[in-house]
């Protein structure tokens, strides 16, 4: 049996057209779209592969239909490749979800009502303030922070060495940005979001997803899961649902996640599920040693060997 590490995607990596081939070749993805149909009461299917961008784009859908593919994209790997097991998982934000999901935390369809019930809360959220996030790249963490606190927003992703995203009140936001590049940080780039993701300005939706969570029961993971909070294994399954909640609105710690993984398992392979390739190049950034497949379309499906 060979081992790999699996990770999720996350949400931004979403494109209308995501996994319809593979879907058209894999009778095992096709399987969970008919299931995300069935649980969410409109057609995943639809929006993904029709969109419309705008639609696609929104939390309340993008959540469930990236989580959806996510899914579908490991079954038709699993399908295929039956000799091959996930000997740690790991997900980006949204994709945290994906990966408690494959290490049988709960069941697809209760963590596709999780997920829908997270898209709806963000999605309120962004409505309720005026946030924004930037993506800073070649700068110093300590620089990053401190300008963070001068301005009082939030680090909202140390995804690699050398690119953090932070992210608050959009005024703020776009202080920081000045500041930073006074700075000499010549790459902070805006990011084109509905709102404030991983900060203070998603507090209320943290809050009403930890209620959510309290109504849902949880496994022990039958493979070892990182958690973006924490940056590293999580076991206990309380524990677990504490950091779903508090990941909304906390800084994401994938740099430490990828880390962790690649550390305690020694693996030599990671396979990034999901539509685009986000995850695969932040892990090449911090891990160069590893490598990398995405598995996301019927072509990379196949040539994965």
């Amino acid at each position: 049996m060979r081992e790999a590490i699996y990770v999720f995607s996350g949400q931004g990596a979403q494109a209308v057209g995501m996994g319809k081939d593979l879907v058209e070749a894999s009778s095992a993805a096709a399987i969970v779209l008919e299931k995300a149909d069935r649980v969410l009461g409109w057609s995943v299917r639809d929006v993904c592969f029709e969109g419309p961008v705008e639609k696609l784009t929104s939390s309340k859908y993008c959540q469930p239909a990236i989580y959806t593919m996510s899914a579908a994209c490991l079954a038709a790997f699993n399908e295929r490749y039956d000799d091959i097991r996930p000997v740690a998982v790991g997900g980006l934000s949204l994709g945290e979800l994906t990966a408690l999901c494959a290490a049988g935390v709960f069941e697809f369809e209760s963590g596709l009502k999780l997920v829908a019930k997270r898209g709806e809360l963000m999605d309120e959220a962004c409505r309720a303030t005026s946030g924004s996030m930037a993506s800073v790249l070649g700068a110093s963490v300590d620089i990053v922070k401190e300008i963070c606190g001068e301005c009082d927003i939030d680090v909202a992703n140390y995804n690699s060495p050398g690119q953090i995203v932070i992210s608050g009140e959009k005024s703020r936001v776009a202080d920081a940005v000045k500041m930073l590049k006074e700075r000499g940080i010549r790459k902070v780039i805006p990011l084109r979001v509905a709102g404030a993701f991983h900060s203070r300005l998603m507090a209320d939706a943290a809050a009403e997803f930890a209620e959510t969570l309290k109504e849902v029961e949880l496994k022990r993971p039958a493979v070892p899961v990182t958690q973006n909070v924490t940056g590293g294994f999580v076991e206990d399954v309380e524990e677990i649902r504490v950091n779903l909640a508090k990941q909304v609105s906390s800084s994401v710690l994938w740099e430490d996640c990828v880390r962790a993984m690649v550390e305690r398992t020694e693996a030599t392979k990671l396979v990034e599920f999901g539509p685009g390739e986000v995850l695969t190049r932040l892990v090449r950034r911090t891990v160069a040693h590893v490598s990398t497949h995405n598995i996301n379309s019927a072509e990379n499906l196949r040539s994965f060997e």
